[in-house]
């Protein structure tokens, strides 16, 4: 009986030993950690807000064999985006530019090459409304 109380108490001692290594292992990464949360505290990204002081807005409705598409383009300081609108497809299709005048070249390239392909542009201009 002695034995197996000498190998608990060993046991035991072993267990304390590896138990105050954790938390001293645990007290650095907690301090390191600490350190960490400090130098995110200096990587805070910094939010730019920007005012749009002219956007524009052109929409082209195209058609072609009893098929209606839409072709759109909205630009502004800061950059642009066109949207296409083909019925053969699922889903619309936008694609977004860094550059306003880039997606202007990109909107005229576009409905060029529709008229091409047989489109007949019923409109352009403004967006409808109503």
């Amino acid at each position: 009986m002695n034995n197996e109380y000498d190998d608990f108490e060993k046991e035991l001692d072993e267990l304390e030993q590896e138990l105050d290594e954790f938390e001293s292992n645990f007290d650095e990464f907690e301090s390191e950690f600490g350190e960490f949360e400090d130098d995110m505290d200096a990587l805070e990204p910094q939010i730019e807000t920007f005012e749009f002081t002219e956007v524009n807005t052109r929409t082209a409705v195209l058609s072609k064999n009893d098929m209606i598409a839409l072709l759109c383009l909205k630009t502004a300081d800061q950059g642009g985006a066109i949207c296409r609108v083909d019925p053969r497809e699922p889903n619309p299709a936008v694609q977004l530019y860094d550059d306003p005048d880039k997606a202007l070249d990109w909107f005229t390239k576009s409905l060029s090459t529709s008229k091409k392909n047989g489109w007949r542009v019923v409109y352009d201009g403004l967006p409808l409304q109503g």
